[in-house]
This record gives structure tokens, sequence and C-alpha cells, in this order.
């Protein structure tokens, strides 16, 4: 009988391709997949430690197993992710049902920590590998020769880690530095996913506009080649990090049709006093001409980030430039998070001065900016032609089918002739909450 391995995963898409990477490692050793934690031989907790609620997750969730692990004490429990890599020996110690941890340098050693597992032996490696190393290319082989396709999407990882040491962010402590992988095998890897039936790539990584290879090829020269292979409908990547961004990358998408017109562009707060003590490098005005430029050169480009809300000595008249800046772009996604200190951090040694109250109503009052305005972006879509790429079939009714647009809006329409994979002409109809709906023309 086949072992089953199950995952929980929390945090970015980074990790979910981590996930993927473990499950994929996993079903080499002869486990399959169960989408039951209680039929697992093999139980994996991939983390993420950004923000405090996730890791408190995490830690909630272990607890969750514990009775699990109780009846069946043969049960191996593992927890990888930037979790891992922070708390390391400590959770072990903590977690008496936990059987290894690992860090996401050390992903490509599961295989050793399952057959030390099995011994009876409990581990934790989170040491840092070296560039030359294992972790140089970062991807197995196998993925890069025959590509890894997630129905008609491919993920590829272009860079690791990160260097920017932002004040608030604990990922060059739980992912090391940045390292990037070759060109060769990066499109070596894309053209596999295009082959497998990829239609959409997405390069990740935790700053992934900053990706270098040797001499003078950058993430323009990546993204210039990536787009024009073969066989490929759309190009997303993310997240790239502001101070990286330039107008060179903006006539490129604008340019290039299978560049998608959609650009996650983080930027955390509309204060300069804030962004300086956030170590940004760059200043509100900086971002702000860098949109306008892109929204100048593609029009109806849309463009998302992120924000956090009550970064030590933030005052009101902060936060209102936060707000100012949003109804000036005007973003088609906001992700706002209170601020919580992460250890390690040099926001964890400033005072976390603002008050939980005035942190919630922060909170609120951007979600509630945001959603006013994404219902005016959303009804002003309503009678334009929109080209969807199809994803899946519709959960609950079997006659409609689901897609994004170009802008990586959500959009259902009804079956036709078009199948999962097709680029379809449709004429928006309706919105409803975050959704379009939509009639093929």
């Amino acid at each position: 009988m086949s072992k089953k391995a199950h995952i929980k995963t929390y945090g970015c898409q980074m990790n979910e391709h981590d996930t993927q990477r473990m499950y994929d490692m996993l079903a080499s050793l002869g486990y399959i997949y169960t989408e039951m934690p209680d039929e697992a031989d093999i139980l994996l907790v991939n983390t993420c430690s950004v923000r405090a609620n996730p890791e408190n997750k995490v830690y909630s969730y272990l607890g969750t197993l514990r009775p699990l692990k109780a009846r069946k004490p043969e049960l191996l429990v593992g927890v990888a992710g930037c979790v891992a890599q922070q708390a390391g020996q400590s959770l072990l110690d903590r977690e008496a049902l936990v059987d290894f941890v690992f860090g996401p340098d050390n992903l490509f050693r599961l295989p050793e920590l399952i057959e030390s597992a099995g011994r009876g032996e409990r581990r934790c490696l989170t040491d840092w590998q070296p560039w030359d190393g294992p972790v140089r290319e970062f991807v197995p082989e196998r993925w890069v020769e025959r590509g890894h396709v997630e129905g008609i999407k491919a993920y590829i990882a272009i860079t690791k880690g990160c260097n920017n040491h932002c004040s608030f962010c604990i990922v060059p402590q739980t992912r090391g530095r940045e390292v990037s992988r070759s060109p060769e095998s990066i499109l070596q890897e894309a053209r596999a996913a295009i082959d497998k039936g990829a239609r959409e790539l997405w390069l990740l990584g935790q700053n992934v506009n900053s990706y270098r290879a040797a001499g003078e090829y950058g993430f323009y020269e990546l993204l210039d080649e990536i787009s024009q292979l073969d066989g490929l409908s759309r190009l997303r990547f993310t997240s790239p990090h502001p101070r990286d961004w330039n107008n060179r990358l903006s006539d490129l998408m604008a340019e290039r049709k299978t560049i998608c017109k959609q650009l996650h562009l983080p930027f955390q707060a509309g204060s300069d006093a804030v962004l300086q003590a956030m170590r940004r490098r760059h200043t509100l005005q900086d971002y702000l001409g860098k949109v306008d430029y892109l929204q100048q050169r593609a029009p109806g480009v849309e463009i998302s980030t992120d924000l956090i809300v009550g970064f030590p000595g933030e005052t009101e008249a902060d936060f209102e430039c936060t707000l100012h800046a949003l109804g000036q772009v005007r973003f088609s996604q906001v992700f706002p998070f209170k601020y919580s200190p992460r250890p390690g951090t040099a926001a964890a040694k400033l005072a976390d001065d603002v008050p939980r109250q005035a942190k919630e109503e922060r909170l609120a009052r951007v979600i509630a900016l945001q959603e006013q305005i994404n219902e005016e972006q959303q009804r002003a879509l309503i009678g334009t032609e929109q080209d969807v790429l199809i994803d899946a079939v519709h959960p609950r009714e079997p006659d409609l089918m689901n897609g994004r647009t170009d802008g990586y809006r959500a959009v259902t329409v009804a079956v036709g002739p078009h199948e999962i994979g097709d680029l379809v002409r449709v004429r928006i109809t309706d919105s409803r909450g975050h959704w379009l709906y939509a009639e093929a023309e």
C-alpha cells in the first residue's frame, strides 16, 4: 500500500512553490497526496513568519495535531519554511510531536530527514547552504528538465532571499541572502512548462526585479526573453520592489503583449518619515512618479500593493498621507496589515507605540476606502471587452467557467466552445463584489 503525504501551507506564493517541490520529492519516495491529514503517514507544515498572525496560526495548528500523533505515533511530522528557520531547535524543544525542522535553504534535504526520523532521530536543519552548492539553482533538476505545471499555470522561482533589510521584514533572516538562478536554467524550465501545457508563467522572488545574472543580464533581459517564448499566452511576476522598478521595465510591459498589464508594487506607507523608518530606500514621490509613468505608457494597467498601518511612530497625519496615496493611485487590490514586530528585525527595537485600537481603526479605514475604489473600478468595466484566460470550471455551476483578465480580475463566463487554457474575448455584463460576469463574444 502506498504511503500518503499531506502538507499544510501558510504564506506567500514562494511558500506554495516550495510546497509543490516537497510534494515532488515525496512522490519520488513513493508517497501519494492526500487531502485528509488523518490519512497521512507524513504531515508537513510549511510556515510563514512575515507577521505575527500566520506564525501564531502555525503553533495553533500544531496543537490540533497532538491527538492525531497520539493515535498514530508512527506519523512523521515536519515543520518547514520561515517559522522553522526562525525558531530552529527551540521548535523541537517546544513541540514534542515534531520529528524534524528545516528551513528553506535545506528543502532539498527532506529525504535525508525522513530517513533519519525513521530511525527515531529528531533533527533540525537551519544552516545556510553555500552559494556554489545545491542552493545555487535551488530548483530540482527534474523540474527544470520537464517543467512543473499546475493546471494551465507554472510558477518559476528566479531568485531566493533578499538583501534589502527593510526594518520591519524578517525575510532576510528566514530566507537568507539573495541568490539568482542562471538564465539558462530559468529559460529551460519555462520552455519545458510551456511544452507541458502552461499558458501562463509566473516568475517568483522575494524581490523579483533585483534579479541579476552575470554581466549586464538582469530582470529586464530575462523578462524580454521569456515574454517572446513560443506558445506563451501570459507572463506575470511577483513581487518587485519600487526601488528597483524603472521606466525601462514599464516600457517593456507596455510594448510586449504577453506581459500582463498588472503590477504588484508594495509601497507600505504614504509618509516619507515612515518610509525612512521602514528603510524602504524610496520616497512616496519616487513611487508615484514610477506608477504615473507606467499608467501613461499602459492605460488601464492594474496596480496592486501591500501596506502596513500602525508602524512605530506613525501619526494620524502620516496615516492620512497613506489614504491620500490610495486615492491618487487607485489600486486594483490592496493587502493591508497591522504592524506586528518581528524578532530580530531593526523595527523590533523601536517602541510599538501606536495603540492597538488605532491600528484597527486605520486598517478599517483603508479597507473601506479600497472597497469603494474597487466597486467603482468593477462597475466601470461593465460593457467593456476583455481577454480572459479560462483556468477552471466553476466549482458549483457546471455551465459556467472561471478565468482572469489581463489585469488579474476574476471573471465568470457562460460555458461555450471554449476550454480551459483558451484565451477568450468577452464582454463584461455585471459585477458582484470582487467578481465580474461576462459573455463570450
